[in-house]
């Protein structure tokens, strides 16, 4: 069976090999994004059956948190693809000072993150449209999430930096503990003490009654515990990484790393901030649709990321097969493993598209018990469906192309797509369609999208020789 030790020992790989390495490093990707998701999901569902205020409360601040989130998650990057890198050139101490460098200064960078966010919170559901009764618990919901920031990105950083090193196994089994430890959290923290039947047995069971605010605490909790053992499996398990045993190293960030990771992250964080500054666009256009339409819009999103989540998985195993490649100074394979990856993503995500598009009614009808809501999502679900192929594309190419360091121009090509593309068309349909032209523009964006990414790929510019690491 193909290894990815292969590409780094120079070894020849069949295209049989090829893809055999590629679905063996999707595989356990695709689960660690599907069970993150699926959290979100959970946490949307069960808020659902407390009524349309409290799903709009959360749908309204969904957007923001991506938008932290992201940024901390694309600080991250600069630093895992290092370790892909040297990994891929045989330097394991020097990925190990990749490490270190990277902890600190990602946590340093998540810290001012939060601390920004605490001064927002209070400010943000009146900025965003947000009906006067919703803002409490908004507030509430987004300040426990930025709180947590610090450690959340030390579980991206983490999981990051042990797929780089073609470690998607572990990521793969912690997010899907984090999914059960949500949903254990949450079944406690939401809802009020009371009484259940099930199999024809009844049960006392107890309860915080927090609503929102428990929907918060709970998949917080879940993330901590998940961010410890991600942290202690980089620093104590991996063999190529972990630095117990080893000769004691500074955590002091470097010129040379830190410019490296900077001309990495800088253009994905921007990117990522643009982008998500548009779905606050998105959000304020959809909130004078009112209360429906807000919570409807939030739980489409929650429910189509199950569709679109696979292809960040096979992106994430794209960015480690290029990422090592490109370390290793193959070119042929870099370019071979793009190609491979993105035929992946497009087959998976049109198989999950039209899998979407019959078990609409199924998935928002778990979401919520509200009959408008359900309804409308439903509709809104069956456009974006036939976007997914495109989607896959640009999701999937852009991992290729981070994983040898080109973030630049697909980072303004997400920009360019969204900003020109999506939010003018959804301001256009959005008066005249509502929600529904608001995702008509989405769709219409996505498939924009795709096609650029797989002109850029078939182009080969993104290949084009770049300074490597230093010796």
């Amino acid at each position: 069976m193909a290894h990815i030790s292969q590409i780094q020992n120079g070894e020849a790989l069949t295209l049989r090999g090829k893809l055999a390495l590629a679905a063996k490093l999707s595989l356990p990707a695709i689960m660690a994004q599907l069970s993150s998701i699926l959290m979100q999901y959970i946490d949307a569902s069960m808020v659902g059956r407390l009524g349309a205020d409290c799903s709009a409360s959360v749908g309204l601040m969904s957007s923001s948190l991506w938008f932290f989130w992201g940024i901390c998650s694309m600080a991250t990057m600069g630093f895992s693809v290092q370790v892909a890198h040297r990994l891929g050139a045989k330097e394991q101490s020097k990925a190990r000072s990749v490490v270190r460098q990277g902890i600190t200064s990602c946590l340093a960078f998540a810290l001012m993150a939060t601390a920004i966010g605490l001064v927002l919170a209070p400010h943000l559901p009146a900025w965003l449209g947000g009906e006067q009764h919703v803002r409490r618990d908004a507030t509430l919901y987004f300040a426990v999430f930025i709180s947590a920031l610090p450690l959340l990105t030390m579980n991206y950083l983490a999981g990051g930096m042990l797929r780089c090193a073609g470690n998607m196994k572990v990521p793969s089994i912690l997010n899907v503990m984090m999914c059960v430890l949500d949903i254990v959290f949450n079944f406690f923290l939401i809802f009020p003490t009371r009484d259940i039947s099930f199999a024809g047995m009844h049960m006392h069971v107890p309860g915080a009654g927090l609503g929102v605010l428990g929907a918060a605490l709970g998949t917080v909790s879940a993330e901590v515990i998940v961010a410890a053992l991600m942290m202690w499996h980089l620093l104590v398990r991996q063999a190529d990484l972990r630095l117990k045993g080893r000769p004691r190293g500074s955590f002091r960030p470097t010129r040379d790393v830190l410019r490296r990771a900077v001309r990495i992250s800088v253009p994905m964080t921007l990117e990522h901030a643009i982008f998500c500054g548009a779905q606050i666009t998105i959000t304020v256009i959809v909130a004078p649709l009112g209360v429906i339409a807000i919570a409807a819009n939030a739980f489409a999103v929650t429910a189509e990321s199950l569709c679109y989540m696979p292809g960040f998985g096979i992106g994430d195993a794209a960015t480690t097969l290029t990422g090592q490649s490109y370390g290793a100074k193959r070119p042929e394979l870099v370019r071979g493993f793009c190609y491979i990856a993105v035929g992946m993503g497009m087959v998976v995500m049109t198989v999950m598209g039209a899998i979407m598009y019959v078990a609409a009614p199924v998935m928002m009808d778990i979401m919520t018990p509200v009959a408008a809501i359900r309804e409308l999502g439903i509709e809104v679900l069956r456009i974006e469906a036939w976007a997914e192929p495109m989607y896959a594309a640009s999701i999937v190419a852009y991992g290729a192309f981070v994983g040898v360091g080109d973030t630049m121009l697909p980072a303004v090509m997400n920009f360019g797509s969204i900003w020109l593309v999506r939010i003018p068309v959804a301001a256009l349909l959005a008066p005249s369609m509502g929600l529904r032209g608001v995702w008509i523009a989405m769709a219409v964006e996505l498939t924009f999208r795709g096609l650029i990414f797989l002109w850029r790929m078939f182009s080969g510019a993104w290949l084009r020789p770049r300074s490597t690491p230093a010796a």
